[in-house]
């Protein structure tokens, strides 16, 4: 196959972009580790890229690329078989299944939450995302958000019940449940 394109490449881009956060979480719901996410994701984005030319109607990129991610997680499982943290090929199909099933109502999902993020004050939106970011100490966030560990995890508890209360009038009115 050859290069693609400057209208390819940049048409891939816009693709790749808007639903590599969807792509991600499919395939995290696939492999048992982050860091296995990453390798089976850059083994996706490689594929996807190779193969765009072939992609008949461009918009079934969605619908394609997470066939090319199911296919990349089965692979990567079978590399790993020896490995005891990796499921068993049918189970790993039987995961994929469902979570295609269930990816439109975790995409609408998403984009409430992230929509729901965006109407909270830009310092609350920070303190939110540091807490839940990898890696991160709550005392570290708690101390930065002047309050001691056990307050910032009652305030915590109450935005998060707020966010959840967002998202779910959010997705009442798109009539999604």
């Amino acid at each position: 196959m050859g290069e693609l394109d400057e209208g390819s490449q940049i048409l891939f881009l816009q693709h790749f972009t808007a639903n590599e956060a969807g792509i991600r979480a499919f395939v995290r719901r696939l492999v048992p580790l982050r860091s296995d996410t990453n390798d089976v994701m850059q083994q996706v984005a490689m594929v996807l890229w190779k193969k765009f030319e072939q992609l008949e109607v461009k918009d079934d990129f969605r619908k394609w690329a997470f066939g090319v991610a199911r296919y990349e997680a089965l692979a990567w499982s079978r590399d790993k078989a020896r490995d005891r943290l990796v499921l068993a090929e049918d189970v790993l199909v039987a995961l994929a299944d469902e979570s295609l099933a269930t990816e439109p109502a975790l995409s609408a999902q998403r984009d409430a939450l992230d929509g729901c993020l965006e109407k909270l004050a830009a310092e609350h939106r920070r303190m939110i995302l540091d807490a839940y970011s990898p890696g991160v100490r709550i005392q570290d966030v708690a101390s930065r958000s002047q309050r001691s560990v056990a307050g910032f995890y009652q305030w915590l508890h109450r935005i998060r019940l707020q966010l959840l209360d967002c998202v779910k009038r959010n997705l009442a009115v798109e009539g999604v449940s």
